[in-house]
């Protein structure tokens, strides 16, 4: 139906004018048989019927427009029939167009002649009379006029009067986009807000809904403009696809309905030749993904655009010449920047010669909460077609995916964007069979895909619970993956999951943690629900699902967050209160089991052990670099068997530094003046030699872009630090506010800070669950050391986005804390860190 409409029906009961005949039998007949014929389909057959109506209407202009001694008129086609798609139950969208110099009454007359007819046949009209100026103060008043107009299409009398108004219309619409293009953005938004998105709705509008064929044709009034452009890779085939689906279910129902209603989706996918209902949503949805993902892209370039020309005259030409042109360029990781409130790749970055860009790019933009570039997008996915990444995935790439999935809900539209360009099939094969799956269950959202995604945005506030954030966001991702296939989908999830999680480079014991969540996703939820957790084979039961304390506190976690991702409906304070109450009860009854995965101090190797006998005899620190290799994965290791240390990204850092207040925040606050991210580290307190006591710090680092520094240029910063002629703080802080002005924070949950209770006889555990950032190890180590505390040693390990570190603490005289003291240190440094 066109926008630009004056009247949308004839009068009731309305017949033709007196002296007028009745529609001729031939147009009817012939329209009907076309129907029902089932040779010409999908554009074929609108293409058809519009030719055919064309003709009739040609022949009723010709016939009475003579008849009444007329000339200087037109009749023109506009919207979705200017277009020539005209579905089976489709409006007539008519403009008689006339130079104003016809009687008032003939014109009236020839018009009755003209609507009539076609309202006698039971077709919905919509017609205007109009001159050409009459059509552009139309227009130009009404946005939906003047987008109808745009599809103007002559039928017949005078093609003189339709070309120019055909001219001018698209004159007007070029002078007028800068400012109707935002209104056409506020229409399409407003519309999506009161229709829902179309690829997850089990009853969707194919018209109006977000994805549907408004915004295709929105998207064709963007193009018109000259300002921007849609992504042409697989749009018209989407659009044609729900046209099809339209003519299906206006020949299904007899009615002039866009809403693909359930009773009627098993003849409609009959009609179009599907196997069932399933496969007529699935094609429905990724139709619709593709005009979204399109109106997506294009409207960020029409804001692009329009923000570029708001720019004063004068101004741009005080920039022409230095940085018209160029934009400003912030760095955002190794070969990814930010332009323009993009995240597009860097001038050097080469693709086709390092195959973690993809993931390294959509975990940057996420994190910095940016769109990311579409041709960044398409370079990559070019890339890797060629060479893709290995299996298993190196380290860096799997750190990479953890970084995405843990960015909160600006993990969606990089997902989305990867996803749309057939990125995440390639990375993930396991992905092409949740791909745009409906879920018919009420209390599902979103469909299986995108449900998959969201449970891993709500893993990501979650993740401060959690001892391995990185299994718990995996798992998120893939605890739904069976679904598509035959049998119980946890079962066949847990045969993918082992597959996927080997693919992606977890080692033996971290595979089984993944498979187990994903078998067993459903383990509380149900439990809590349905069982009696007073009875002790209850509790046994799901102890025996879990296996230990760890996975069971991961579980916990998992199933608040498919529940929230589900739906409303699928969680509440009531299932959370069952479900914690069997997690305490199942808890307890895994307490005697040894936990093996709390590290004490290690012992030092030979080379760390000459390092700190060279700082004892010096009094300075000493450094050492080295690059590491990957250990490979040990793919025989099973469950029982002490899986192989996580080599983290990175090159290896050793310092060596004759223990003294403030080593650790000086040494972590160097480290990041440096931008370095630190991925790992261990502290360790050695006493090699009567020199005293040395500390040492094992650091696993990487560069956030660009090069490293040289260990020559640490170690003079780091002395620097210690005695106190660099101001770290100050520095840091000079950096953080640069950082925040030219990126987006993702919305991360807040630290925590806990003791670890029975951890270590000697001393006091303090654990620390924060959202990785600039400077977070400085600051850590300050609040310790204000504390009054003696760190010990210490492990940190970064995964994805998530910090999770511990801290062995003492107090002066050397012994744990006191509870209350350990309390008190875990409060300071919480509040340090918010």
């Amino acid at each position: 139906m066109t926008e630009s409409v004056e009247e949308t029906a004839g009068p009731a009961g309305a017949r033709s004018p007196g002296n007028t005949p009745a529609p001729e039998g031939g147009y009817p007949a012939a329209r009907l048989r076309l129907l029902q014929d089932e040779a010409p389909t999908g554009p074929d057959r609108r293409a058809a019927l519009a030719r055919l109506t064309d003709d009739w209407l040609a022949g009723l202009l010709a016939r009475h427009g003579a008849a009444a001694g007329l000339s200087g008129t037109a009749l023109v086609a506009v919207g979705g029939y200017g277009r020539g798609e005209l579905s089976p139950r489709s409006d007539l969208d008519l403009l008689l167009l006339h130079d104003g110099r016809a009687d008032a009454g003939a014109l009236a007359t020839l018009a009755d002649h003209l609507w009539y007819p076609v309202w006698d046949l039971g077709l919905a009209l919509d017609h205007s009379v109009r001159t050409p100026a009459e059509a552009r103060k139309a227009a130009r008043e009404d946005l939906k006029v003047q987008l109808g107009l745009l599809d103007a299409r002559h039928l017949a009398g005078d093609p003189d009067l339709t070309a120019a108004l055909r001219t001018t219309a698209y004159a007007d619409w070029r002078e007028s986009a800068p400012k109707r293009l935002p209104e056409l953005h506020d229409l399409c938004q407003e519309r999506a807000e009161r229709q829902g998105e179309l690829q997850y709705l089990l009853e969707p509008d194919l018209k109006e809904a977000r994805g549907g064929l408004r915004d295709a044709t929105a998207l064709r009034a963007v193009a018109a403009s000259w300002l921007a452009d849609a992504p042409r890779g697989g749009l018209e085939a989407a659009r044609t696809r729900l046209l099809d689906a339209r003519d299906a279910l206006h020949l299904t129902t007899g009615r002039a309905t866009d809403r693909l209603s359930l009773q009627e989706q098993d003849q409609v996918a009959t009609a179009l030749g599907m196997l069932d209902a399933d496969a007529l949503l699935r094609q429905t949805y990724e139709s619709a993904r593709t005009i979204s993902y399109a109106a997506d892209v294009t409207w960020r370039e029409v804001g692009r655009v329009l923000r570029a020309r708001s720019l004063k005259p004068m101004l741009r030409g005080l920039l022409h010449g230095r940085t018209a042109g160029k934009g400003e360029r912030s760095p955002l990781a190794e070969g990814v920047v930010e332009l323009d409130g993009e995240a597009v790749l860097a001038r050097t970055a080469r693709p086709e010669r390092d195959p973690v860009l993809v993931l390294r790019a959509a975990a940057a933009a996420a994190q910095a909460g940016l769109p990311l570039a579409t041709h960044a997008i398409r370079r990559c996915a070019a890339a890797t077609a060629t060479k893709p990444l290995p299996v298993p995935w190196p380290a860096e790439a799997r750190e990479q995916l953890v970084t995405l999935l843990g960015a909160g809900t600006h993990t969606v539209p990089v997902w989305e964007a990867l996803e749309a360009e057939g990125i995440i099939t390639r990375l993930l094969p396991d992905w092409e069979r949740v791909r745009c799956r409906p879920q018919r269950n009420p209390v599902h959202t979103w469909t299986v895909d995108r449900h998959l995604v969201e449970t891993a945005v709500r893993a990501s506030a979650l993740t401060r619970r959690v001892h391995r954030p990185d299994l718990l966001l995996v798992a998120a991702l893939l605890h739904d993956i069976g679904k598509g296939w035959p049998g119980d989908h946890s079962v066949a999830g847990e045969t993918i999951a082992r597959d996927v999680a080997a693919r992606l480079g977890f080692d033996a014991r971290d595979t089984t943690v993944i498979a187990t969540l994903v078998r067993h996703h459903l383990l509380l939820i149900e439990t809590a629900t349905r069982r009696d957790l007073d009875d002790p084979a209850t509790v046994g039961a799901v102890a025996e699902a879990v296996g230990s304390t760890r996975t069971l506190e991961l579980l916990h976690a998992l199933t608040e967050a498919d529940a929230l991702a589900t739906g409303p409906a699928a969680w509440s304070a009531w299932r959370g209160g069952l479900v914690a109450d069997l997690v305490k009860r199942v808890a307890a009854r895994l307490a005697g089991e040894p936990d093996t995965e709390v590290r004490g101090a290690g012992e030092p190797t030979a080379e760390q052990e000459r390092l700190a006998i060279e700082a004892g005899r010096t009094g300075g620190p000493v450094l050492a670099l080295h690059a590491r290799a990957e250990a490979p994965t040990d793919a025989g290791t099973g469950p029982e068997t002490p899986a192989p240390a996580q080599e983290p990204v990175g090159v290896e850092l050793l310092i060596a530094v004759p223990d003294q207040p403030g080593v650790l925040p000086a040494a972590a606050g160097v480290l990041a003046l440096h931008r370095l991210t630190v991925r790992a580290a261990d502290l360790l307190l050695l006493d090699p030699i009567d020199d005293g006591p040395v500390l040492l710090l094992s650091w696993r680092v990487a560069a956030e872009y660009g090069s490293l520094p040289q260990a020559d240029r640490l170690r003079a910063d780091l002395l620097r630090a210690l005695d106190g002629s660099l101001d770290v703080p100050a520095r840091l802080a000079e950096r953080e506010r640069a950082y925040a002005r030219r990126s987006r924070a993702v919305l991360a949950p807040p630290p925590r800070v806990t003791v670890a209770g029975g951890s270590s006889d000697t001393a006091t555990v303090i654990e620390v669950r924060a959202q990785d950032a600039h400077g977070l190890l400085h600051r850590i180590g300050r609040a310790l050391e204000t504390a009054g505390v003696a760190v010990r040693s210490a492990h940190i390990s970064t995964l994805g986005a998530n910090a999770v570190d511990a801290f062995y603490v003492t107090g002066e005289d050397g012994a744990p804390l006191t509870d209350a003291a350990a309390h008190e240190v875990a409060v300071a440094v919480e509040r340090a860190l918010q």
